[in-house]
This record gives C-alpha cells, sequence and structure tokens, in this order.
C-alpha cells in the first residue's frame, strides 16, 4: 500500500528531532510505498539536506513553518467575506473556550464520542478555511491581513469572551495572529489533490499538532484514512515551553492547540503513543479509548549486544549516569545521595557521563561539579577542582568512552535521578547492556523497566542512596535484575517490534476503511489498493500498470500517476 508519512521538523532531514524512528520505519516496510510530506523548521535545516532515502520513497514534498512570505494571492469581494465568517467563527471559539478538553468534549464510553458544540463550531471554521484556500489559491495573505487582526478583535472584545481574552492588547493580538497564521499554513499547501494526499491509501502523521493537519485535510477531502504517532504529546509541550507569554496569548494558543489536537483525535482511525504516560495525556485531551494504541519506541539493540552477553566485566563498586546534564535531571539530588552511599560502601565511585546540550545546561554542570568537590574535600585539590574525587565528569565521545555501550559497561548499576523525563531512553539502552538500575518514579519509568529494577521517589537523596547500597551489597540481585532487564529491553523495545506493530496497524486501518477511489488494472479489474499488497499474490493484481478513478462517480477509467523521486 501507499503511506504518506507526514513530519514536522524531522524527517528526511538530516538534523530533524524525531527523524530516527521514522528512517526505521520506512526501511522496515520494504514492501509498501511512502510519499513523505515534511514541514521544515528553519532556513538552516533545509539548507543541511536529508539523510540517504530508501527507494520505497516514491516522492518527498517539503514546505517551511518558518519566514513571512506571502503567497500574493488578491481576494475579491466574496472571498474577503468568506474568509471573515470563517476566521471570526474560528476566533469566537478560542475566545468562548476555557477548556478545550472538557468532560463534554470527551468519549462517554468506549468507540463513541460526544462532540460539544464548541468543537463543531472549530471544526467548521478550519475546514472552510481549508476550502476557501483550496478555492482561492491560498490563504496566507488573507491570515495576514488586517482583516484577520480585526476579526480577532471582535472576538475578544465580544460579551461571553473569557476574561483573559478580553484584556488582550494590539500586541498581544498581533502575536496571536502571526502564531495563527504559521500553524495555519498547512491549508494554503497543494498537497491534497488526487495525485498527491489524495492517492495514498493512509495518512501516518509523525507528530501531532500542525504535522498532523494535512492528514486531516486529506480525510476532509479525500476520505483518507488517519493514523496519528505521538512520542510526545505536542499539546503538552505547548503548556509547557510558553510560561513567560502574556495571559491572553497563553490562553488563546492553549484553546487553539486543544481544539486542533481533539479535532486531529476525532478524526483519526487511530491514535499511537509511545507510552502510558502520553496515553494518558491524549485521552485527557480528547482522545477516544478506543482507538488508542501503545507502540512502544524501537531502538536498535545491535550497540549493545557485546555489552549486554558479558555483564561480567563492570567495577562492581561503580555506579553510571548517562544523559545531557539539565535540572531536570537533578544531578544535585544524585550528588548529595552518593554522599551518603560512601558511608555504607567506601569504595563506591559514580561516573556522570554526558555533557550539556546548552548555556543552561552548561552551567548546570559546572554548578555540579563544584557542589561534588565540596562533597567530598579530602580527596580534591581544591573547592572548584574534582581531582581524584570518586565522582568522574566524562563526555561521550572520547577515547576511553566512544559509545554509550561503553559507558555502561563501566558500572555495575545505571542510577537515573530525574525529576522530569518522558521515555526514558537511557534506561533502556542500560537495559539492553544487561544492567540493574535505580530510578525516580517520573515519566514513563516503571512503564520502560517494569520489575527489573529499583524504583524510589524524585528529589528523595535517601531513598536513592538506599536503592544504591542494597544492590552494590548484593551482586546476585544484580545479576538477576540485569538479566531480565534485557530480557525486557528484548522484547518490547525493538525497531523490529516498533515497525511490526505499525505494520498491523496499517493494515488494520485498510481493512476497516471503504475504499473512496477505484483502481483498475489493465483488464478492467478493481485493484484493492493502489499498490500491491505485502503478500504479493501472483496474478494479473500485481501488474503495476493500473488506471485509477479519481473520485467516487467518475464515468471512465482515468491512468493513475506514477510518483518519483
Amino acid at each position: 500500500m501507499r503511506i504518506g508519512l507526514l513530519t514536522e521538523g524531522g524527517y528526511p532531514y538530516v538534523d530533524g528531532e524525531g527523524g530516527l524512528w521514522c528512517d526505521r520505519l520506512v526501511r522496515g516496510l520494504g514492501r509498501h510505498e511512502f510519499d513523505v510530506y515534511a514541514f521544515s523548521s528553519s532556513e538552516a535545516q533545509e539548507e543541511a539536506g536529508w539523510v540517504p532515502l530508501p527507494p520505497q520513497v516514491g516522492r518527498v514534498r517539503t514546505a517551511p513553518l518558518w519566514g513571512a512570505e506571502g503567497d500574493g494571492v488578491v481576494y475579491g469581494r466574496r472571498a474577503r467575506r468568506r474568509f471573515s465568517e470563517h476566521y471570526g467563527e474560528l476566533a469566537a471559539v478560542l475566545c468562548a473556550a476555557a477548556d478545550p478538553s472538557a468532560p463534554d468534549s470527551r468519549p462517554a464510553t468506549p468507540g463513541t464520542h460526544r462532540m460539544s458544540p464548541e468543537a463543531d463550531r472549530f471544526a467548521t471554521a478550519l475546514h472552510g478555511l481549508a476550502e476557501l484556500a483550496r478555492d482561492e489559491g491560498g490563504l496566507q495573505s488573507a491570515l495576514r491581513s488586517e482583516t484577520a487582526v480585526r476579526a480577532l478583535e471582535r472576538a475578544c472584545r465580544a460579551p461571553g469572551a473569557l476574561r483573559s481574552a478580553r484584556e488582550a492588547r494590539v500586541p498581544e493580538l498581533l502575536a496571536v495572529a502571526a502564531h495563527l497564521e504559521r500553524a495555519l499554513r498547512p491549508l494554503s499547501l497543494d498537497w491534497y489533490e488526487e495525485d498527491g494526499l489524495g492517492a495514498v491509501d493512509v495518512c501516518h502523521a509523525a507528530a501531532g499538532g500542525v504535522a498532523a493537519l494535512p492528514g486531516l485535510l486529506a480525510h476532509h477531502f479525500s476520505g483518507i484514512p488517519l493514523l496519528v504517532t505521538e512520542y510526545g504529546v505536542r499539546l503538552r509541550t505547548h503548556y509547557l515551553t510558553r510560561p513567560d507569554s502574556p495571559p491572553a496569548v497563553r490562553s488563546l494558543l492553549a484553546a487553539f492547540h486543544g481544539r486542533l489536537a481533539a479535532e486531529i483525535y476525532r478524526r483519526a482511525a487511530f491514535i499511537t503513543a509511545g507510552n502510558t504516560h502520553a496515553r494518558r495525556w491524549q485521552e485527557r485531551c480528547g482522545a477516544d479509548r478506543a482507538k488508542l494504541r501503545t507502540v512502544h519506541p524501537g531502538m536498535d539493540a545491535a550497540p549493545f549486544a557485546d555489552v549486554g552477553e558479558s555483564p561480567d566485566g563492570a567495577d562492581p563498586h561503580t555506579l553510571v549516569w548517562v544523559g545531557r546534564a539539565a535540572p531536570a535531571k537533578d544531578l544535585v539530588s544524585l550528588l548529595h545521595a552518593f554522599a551518603e552511599i560512601r558511608k555504607e560502601v567506601p569504595k563506591a565511585r559514580l561516573r556522570i557521563i554526558g555533557g550539556p546540550s546548552d548555556p543552561e545546561g552548561a552551567a548546570y554542570l559546572d554548578h555540579c561539579k563544584a557542589l561534588a568537590a565540596q562533597l567530598f574535600p579530602d580527596v580534591a585539590e581544591g573547592p572548584h577542582s574534582v581531582g581524584d574525587n570518586p565522582v568522574s565528569f566524562e563526555e561521550l565521545g572520547g577515547p576511553e568512552l566512544p559509545t554509550p555501550a561503553d559507558a555502561y559497561a563501566r558500572g555495575a548499576l545505571t542510577v537515573l535521578s530525574s525529576v522530569v523525563e518522558g521515555f526514558p531512553v537511557g534506561l533502556v539502552e542500560a537495559m539492553f547492556c544487561g544492567r540493574a538500575t535505580v530510578s525516580t518514579d517520573v515519566g514513563a519509568v516503571v512503564e520502560a523497566i517494569g520489575g527489573t529494577g529499583l524504583v524510589v521517589p524524585p528529589r528523595n537523596p535517601r531513598a536513592l542512596a538506599e536503592a544504591c547500597v542494597s544492590l552494590l551489597r548484593d551482586p546476585e540481585r544484580r545479576a538477576r535484575l540485569g538479566a531480565a532487564a534485557r530480557a525486557r529491553a528484548l522484547e518490547l523495545f525493538t525497531v523490529d517490534q516498533n515497525v511490526a506493530a505499525f505494520h498491523g496497524i496499517y493494515l488494520e486501518i485498510v481493512a476497516r476503511t471503504p475504499v473512496h477511489r477505484l483502481l483498475l488494472d489493465a483488464t478492467g479489474d478493481p485493484l484493492p489498493f493502489a499498490t500491491p499488497a505485502e503478500a504479493h499474490v501472483p496474478g494479473h493484481w500485481t501488474d503495476r500498470t493500473s488506471r485509477a478513478l479519481p473520485g467516487r462517480a467518475v464515468d471512465a477509467p482515468v491512468p493513475a500517476t506514477e510518483t518519483a523521486r
């Protein structure tokens, strides 16, 4: 079958976030065809280029979500009236919606969805803007016009509007209008015709939010089923990344992204999350429980095989922490916990492996180095030196630690002390290496390790120390937990299980989706898929010389469009 893969700031760009799992998915499903529709996040990302693409990628179409270039489309009087009506309705919903995930918009029982009037108004306005863009050739200039700002202002000043919206001034209105213009750019694209997303069997959005918007429109225009995958819920990210914005901006943008997420979840055939933590967020934001599936991230276990198969080479007194230094990792609590560990196990050593990802992380790492020197002054050369300190700070990529596997191999116990965590990739890598773990109970940690490691409350150095001491003193228990951890990781978190899960979901979606167009072979007989199914049963239906009927009611077959990268 043909899959339309939708991405934002990720695959196929070299420096794309989350692009690795998309690349593994595409390469693992070689019998399917993929058309990639990607949004770029910056000019630098576009200049960096793409990763090498496998032959099953037939087409790549890109569009920027940065810059401020208009489309040059000038509306007539009737089109301006349509725009003002639909945009004003969308703005009115945002100003009146205090909580887009309120109980009246969530499913009452599995398999059913009770849609609120505000959600219906939002969907009608959004699809009205999409149809206007399709009829007139674009929407960007209109979204950046004074008409849009005035419509937003009228909605904020209308009776019954939220107090935070009523307090919006010109700078806040301009900021919200600019954000909406970028978020609604997919409405102006020419991706939804019969030779574009209208020709795929399934749209697979590799993220929620704007990335899934083309799939929502393909479903609206052509009935294409939509699959949404979120390894990090975009709506949650939006809430966490705008703490300093004015209240009016936060309120209106939260309403928009909440309504958009709810509409995408409502229209999607299935919604997959990488863990139960993200799945709970999706359900709280309006996803129907009957549509939810958990598909754990697929990780390459091969680089960790040698370490995992020879677990006896580690120093039995060494603890290892691997990751990017940041305040959320709470290395301060780890250092205080290690001070308690040294009282019980004097030979214990702690290796903190990893560098900072930004200036804030660099400053935090410097603070931790100074704290280590203060906590263990008897072996430090000075107040800001770590010298022969039992705590060492190292980075990956050097001659001693060229790979993550080498880092985990140095210690018998892997520690995670975070106060905020999504899916703990570092813990899964340690599990591949057959290492016992001690972790804080945050994010999807418990789901990842199951019963193969010890879990303690966050920001509790004493509990962290006691758990580590118990394993340092019991090598047989460490070995049992490490072996169980490796078995669990190989069963749940490999690339093969990830690809197999999506393969099954694709087939399930297509099996329950009505045919939205007819494909005929050279003799006029119907084909079930745009591309023959992976079984490739020999017969005339596997011939690629086929004809397509682009609509539900057409008079004569039309040759199918061939795509080429």
